[in-house]
């Protein structure tokens, strides 16, 4: 009996004792890791810590509601609007699976919406009536070297005949070169009439073109043309043997680079729904839309047809008409998403040399003025690093009124590990405007989130140091510059990383959302394909931790530029400036729209009168959020708010 209780003892002592010490032993490590992150956590969500450097959550969406959010945009209803097209995924290409998405920030509801067209790498603006226009996306994915197993190229259609009809047709249609060998067309196309000029001397004919791509009806290298030729139909209309032809550069087994569409759409936000509105001239892949003064759009750059770069062939739409017409005098060429502003003068965009990547390292890399009425592009060399603008975030610093752009980060071109923490800002109003050196981010930075918030500061974050994340190279930080005083400050670190295919929106609310992220690799050592990250990440900044916002009343839904008009606050003792800011609409971390719009403000009873602007170069027409803003930088919930032409609101 005393050695069956000595035994039960001993066993007890084993189990109380030396078995969890053992254990304690073993898992020192993850112990450790749980009390630092159990601290950490208490850190991150404490008043003082959130009040200093804000907070971020994170927000999963269900399973069938996820989408590959490659594009981004702020609806005038507050609901954000989430495009994926194919996604980056070429099975779901070759399916004809293209998805969007509307969210709601305000109720975590979320919606698929029916997408008509890939639109992955479209480009997009905001028009005036509130709705997005959208151009652009994806006709056929790249096919790598090695990949490419029937030789291809793109054709040139030519049509003589003057006969008013322009003729449709399919893909398939099958062109012959002079040895004989035939090629197909990967997508149908349109040939216009010839134009027909009457002459002195009868009349002259000039055949219209129309290009598209072409490859052999079977594999191998005995389809390799090199050289102009001329490719006769197989099969034409009767009758027009002679006047339906192609010319061609060359048929290759290279390398073939993803291609452009020319469809173009508006998104009506009250709707929710994708409305066709006229083709592009031309197809375009990686364009950028930057909305000017008189409410047009120009669309410029992007891959075409045959996934060669556009060499300055520019287009404008016309929201009256919902037409495209080609700007032949325009005839500047950029890379692909170039950050074109629309400035303070009407004819002069300025070009910030931020940029989406494809096109030659040695060209069109260089910011400057750009004049609409001459075609004229004057350089303004001096910005640090000049070498890693591509993908670099670039926008308006402090209200449009102060005429500062900022381009932050960047890298390499191509797929190059290089990046850069620059910060630089140039003033455009002055007599001589010079780059000037900003505080440098903490690490070298492509694909930088930036997002400016109603207090005149800008949230910069995420983005990775190597090409697409390579290396396990995402920046889990965020900073928050201050243009007035060139100065960073910290910011909480997000939780997700962020690197191509990645965009940063303001919240009506204030917040900021980030979404997307496609990382060509999901392991440090680049072996292990990248999976596209759908979460949802909001930032609360340190602003709405520092006391309650200002409340806004009553607020007109219209006003107009010039106009004053009163703003019912029961807060007007502390409000100490009012912002317009337009709904943000971002893609590979370009947003040529984004822009703050100061407003001059008197306090009166009951409220504030706040002033529009009254130059359409500063304050577009369109919608905006309409913020108040407190001495302690703490901004309203924005107000929905149109600006429109002079006349068209009874002032009050």
């Amino acid at each position: 009996m005393i050695e069956q209780g000595l035994t039960r003892r001993v066993k007890r002592f084993l189990l109380l004792v030396v078995v969890p010490a053992v254990m304690l032993g073993v898992n020192v490590p993850p112990a450790w890791a749980w009390v630092s992150e159990l601290r950490y956590q208490r850190l991150i969500n404490s008043q003082e810590y959130k009040e200093k450097f804000g907070k971020w959550d994170v927000v999963e969406l269900p399973d069938d509601q996820k989408v590959n959010a490659i594009h981004a945009a702020v609806l005038p209803t507050g609901r954000i609007l989430l495009i994926a097209g194919s996604g980056n995924k070429e099975d779901m290409f070759n399916a004809g699976t293209f998805k969007s998405l509307v969210y709601d920030p305000a109720t975590g509801r979320s919606r698929v919406i029916p997408t008509p067209n890939d639109m992955f790498c479209a480009g997009h603006t905001f028009l005036a009536s509130g709705n997005l226009l959208i151009a652009g996306g994806t006709q056929r994915y790249e096919r790598l070297d090695g990949a490419v197993t029937n030789a291809g190229g793109a054709l040139t259609v030519k049509n003589e005949n003057p006969d008013p009809t322009p003729r449709t047709f399919p893909a398939g249609t099958e062109f012959r070169s002079p040895e004989g060998l035939v090629y197909r067309t990967t997508h149908e196309f349109t040939v216009q009439p010839a134009t027909k000029v009457a002459t002195s001397r009868g009349a002259t004919v000039t055949a219209s073109e129309t290009m598209v791509f072409a490859e052999a009806i079977e594999a191998g290298p005995q389809y390799i043309a090199v050289g102009p030729k001329n490719y006769r139909m197989v099969a034409p209309p009767p009758g027009e043997e002679e006047n339906l032809y192609a010319l061609g550069q060359k048929m290759t087994l290279e390398k073939q680079n993803y291609q452009g569409l020319e469809q173009s759409y508006e998104f009506n936000p009250f709707t929710e729904t994708y409305e066709r509105v006229g083709d592009m001239a031309f197809k375009r892949w990686y364009p950028t839309l930057t909305g000017l003064a008189d409410g047009r759009v120009i669309s410029v750059s992007g891959l075409d047809g045959s996934g060669e770069i556009l060499n300055g062939q520019n287009e404008m739409y016309d929201p009256a008409t919902r037409r495209w017409i080609e700007r032949k005098d325009l005839t500047q060429y950029f890379p692909t998403y170039p950050a074109l502003f629309q400035t303070a003068r009407e004819d002069v965009l300025f070009y910030s040399g931020a940029n989406g990547g494809f096109g030659p390292a040695q060209q069109g890399r260089i910011p400057g003025f750009w004049n609409l009425q001459t075609n004229v592009l004057t350089p303004v060399p001096g910005i640090r690093d000049p070498d890693l603008l591509e993908t670099a975030g670039s926008a308006w610093a402090g209200p449009v009124q102060d005429q500062r752009i900022a381009v932050i980060g960047g890298g390499g071109v191509g797929e190059s590990p290089r990046s850069t923490a620059r910060i630089d800002t140039i003033d455009l109003d002055s007599p001589n405007p010079t780059w000037q050196p900003g505080p440098l981010l903490p690490e070298g930075t492509r694909y930088p989130n930036v997002t400016t918030l109603p207090d005149d500061t800008m949230l910069i974050s995420n983005g990775s140091r190597d090409y697409r994340g390579k290396g396990n190279s995402n920046n889990h930080n965020a900073r928050i510059y201050r243009p007035q005083t060139n100065t960073l400050d910290y910011a909480a670190d997000p939780h997700v990383g962020r690197n191509y295919h990645s965009a940063g929106l303001l919240l009506p609310d204030g917040r900021v959302m980030t979404v997307g992220s496609d990382p060509l690799f999901n392991d440090a050592a680049s072996t292990i394909p990248g999976t596209f990250e759908q979460r949802i990440e909001i930032f609360t900044p340190p602003y709405l931790f520092r006391g309650p916002q200002p409340t806004v009343a009553t607020a007109p839904a219209t006003m107009a530029l010039g106009q004053t008009v009163d703003v019912a606050t029961p807060d007007a003792a502390r409000i100490a400036s009012a912002r317009l800011m337009a709904p943000m609409a971002s893609t590979h971390v370009t947003d040529t729209g984004q822009r703050s719009v100061a407003l001059d403000i008197t306090k009166r009873d009951g409220g504030v009168s706040v002033t529009v602007p009254e130059d359409p170069t500063i304050a577009p027409p369109g919608r905006y959020m309409l913020f108040l803003v407190d001495e302690r930088g703490i901004p309203s919930v924005g107000n929905w708010v149109e600006v429109s032409e002079p006349g068209d609101v009874t002032a009050t």
